[in-house]
Formats: structure tokens, sequence, C-alpha cells
């Protein structure tokens, strides 16, 4: 059994303080450790949690700062889900897709249009959804004027009549919307019941999932932000307003999950057992399949993070507008979960690019 120790970096019970588990090793962690006390001392992000994980499980993991600072005041535990905002497209309509795939219910190269009837090309396949090779617009603000899936999949359908398919990287939320729709005429059900399903209840991710309860323990997003109709705090909902207009389930955001339930879920990814994921479907996740860098796309997933240090080829990684990453690298059979209310609150996005970076640089260094 692996001994572990565990201990505060800034102080006794502080709200700003940090809670850092190790195995025991020979490994310098000191300024992994000494950045994260001066974010969450520094109150950006408000809150993080930490882990760094191998197959056999975590070999690093921490948490701190608040999950709220409005208001009433509430400390991120080792229990707090956050918004995942578009980790939801990796975690669930990626797995999702390659699932059926895995079951020959769909192909990658299936027309968007055998399930989504209404689709107004013939020429675009699932597999531009996934790669962000549609061509459809990056995004618009429908939950401006619209609510509800037939209003905003009559307008996203409405947007696909001028896009093509021409190869080249756009990233667009109404890829993974339509994706996700997709999934739900494959599978017979609502995304939320079909991942629960498929991927959290095998995996035991027992806390990942849309619509959290009102009693879970939540990291609090923005305030007054631009995501809704009138002021307020975003807290135990999703963040994104047009996942918001879609009752909360969407194929591009709208998943909350714990630090915990992802480490078990890059753990899969690390060694595919087939209880979810095969490892051919893993492997094929990986291959690159469109665009340059440093915006090189795998299914669903951005490869070869070159500003977030020395990480190999075939290194998946992707991030949520809330503050939320992951990055998997099955070439040196390491995880990296960061998960933070960065947008908490007000969104600070210069110095949320730059906090991944040095959080992902220096975990790099530290595990070489």
């Amino acid at each position: 059994m692996s001994r572990v120790s565990e201990h505060r970096v800034n102080g006794v019970g502080k709200p700003s303080s940090v809670v850092v588990t190790t195995e025991a090793t020979s490994r310098d962690l000191s300024a992994v450790e000494g950045l994260l006390d001066k974010l969450v001392s520094g109150s950006f992000p408000s809150g993080l949690s930490l882990a760094v994980v191998d197959c056999d499980g975590p070999l690093f993991s921490a948490h701190g700062g608040l999950a709220c600072r409005v208001g009433m005041s509430r400390p991120i535990t080792a229990f707090t889900s956050y918004d995942l905002a578009s980790l939801t497209k990796v975690v669930c309509s990626v797995t999702l897709t390659l699932v059926f795939a895995q079951r020959r219910m769909l192909d990658l190269e299936d027309p968007v249009r055998r399930w989504l009837p209404r689709f107004p090309r013939r020429d675009t396949t699932l597999l531009h959804l996934l790669t962000h090779t549609s061509g459809l617009v990056d995004h618009r603000r429908f939950f401006e004027r619209l609510h509800g899936r037939e209003s905003i999949e009559a307008a996203v359908l409405e947007e696909a009549t001028g896009s093509a398919p021409v190869g080249e990287v756009l990233y667009s939320d109404l890829n993974f919307m339509l994706l996700g729709w997709a999934l739900e005429a494959c599978g017979g059900a609502g995304l939320d019941y079909l991942f629960t399903r498929e991927v959290a209840t095998p995996l035991e991710m027992l806390r990942t999932g849309f619509r959290p309860d009102p009693d879970e323990e939540t990291a609090a997003t923005e305030l007054d932000g631009d995501q809704r109709l009138t002021p307020g705090l975003v807290w135990g909902h999703v963040h994104d307003g047009n996942a918001y207009a879609l009752d909360e389930v969407a194929g591009h955001a709208g998943l909350f999950a714990p630090l915990d339930d992802l480490v078990v879920f890059v753990r899969h990814l690390l060694n595919p057992d087939g209880r979810v994921l095969s490892s051919a479907a893993v492997e094929a996740m990986r291959e690159r399949r469109a665009g340059h860098d440093p915006d090189i796309r795998g299914l669903g997933w951005r490869l070869v993070p070159t500003e977030w240090g020395l990480w190999p080829e075939q290194t998946l990684w992707h991030t949520g507008f809330t503050g939320t990453s992951l990055l998997v690298s099955a070439p040196r059979g390491l995880g990296v979960i960061l998960l933070t209310n960065a947008i908490h609150p007000r969104r600070r996005i210069k110095e949320q690019a730059e906090m991944r970076a040095a959080v992902h640089r220096l975990v790099s260094e530290a595990f070489a």
C-alpha cells in the first residue's frame, strides 16, 4: 500500500489554504505546491483542485481556495464539483460517440443527416463535427431569443445551410450541440441518461452528471456575466447560456464533476480496460485528424499542448471556459486534471490561460 502525506501549504484552517496529498516519493514538488499556494492566496483563481495521476491512481492532488466569494463564502473541499464547460465535449460526447462506434451502432463517417434528417447538407459527417471541420460558425447567442431544443435546433440547422466542410479547423460549439442530438437519436434516450448509463455508472463516476442536485457542493462561476438575460450569480447551474436554454443538457456544455471522478476517467483513458472504451478506441482518439499547430485535432480532443510544457505527441488535452482542463499523455503514462472556477466572480481570460500553462509546465518538469 502506498504511503501518502497530507499537509496544508498555507497555514491551518485558512479559507485560502491548499491541502496537498502526495505519494511518498523523492520527487521535488515544492515548485508546484508553491505556485498553487500563490494562486489561491492571490484569489485567482478563486478555488482550484488539481490531480496528477498514472494508471494506478493519484500521484499528487491538491485543493484549496473558495467555491464562492460573493455573499456567503464557501471553501473548496475534496468533494466540490465544478462546471466542466467544454470538457463536456470530450468527457461525455466524444466518449459516447466511441462507445456507440465500438458497438457498430454508428460510424464516424455517417452523414449527420442519417441521425438528424432535417440537417441541410449531405456532405457533413459526424467526423466533421468531432474534428471541428464542418465549417459551422464558432458561436451564436441563441439563448438571447430562444429556449428549448425545438427552436434552438432549428436555428442551428439554419446556420448549417451556409456552412461547408472544407477541412479547416474552426472550433464551434454548434458541432457538439449537433453531435449531442445525433447521439440521442442513436441511443434512443436523453444525453444525460446515456452518459450515466454508458460512462458514469460503469466507471463509478457517481457524482458526475448534468444538472447537479441543489444540495451538492459546487463551485460558483460568473457574477453578472453575459450568459444570462438578467444579472446575478451563476452557481449550481451551467454557466453557458445556450446549454442553460437547452434545460442544462447539451453536447457542448453542462456536465459537472468533482476531482475524484475525473481521476477515474483519466485512469481509464491511460489504461482502457473495455468497461467503457477499448484500447483501439482510445488509440483512434489520439490519431491526428485535422489542423496544424497550435490547434491540432484528434477525435474531439486537441493534441500537442506546446505552451504547456514538454509533452509528447499524442498527448490529449482540452480546456473549459470556466477554468477547467484535462491532459492525458499515454506516452508518459500521466494525466493532469486542473479544475478551477477562474471566471468567478469575474472572467479574466488572459490570466486564466497563463495560469493553466504555468501549472502544466511545472507538473511536466516535476514528473519528467
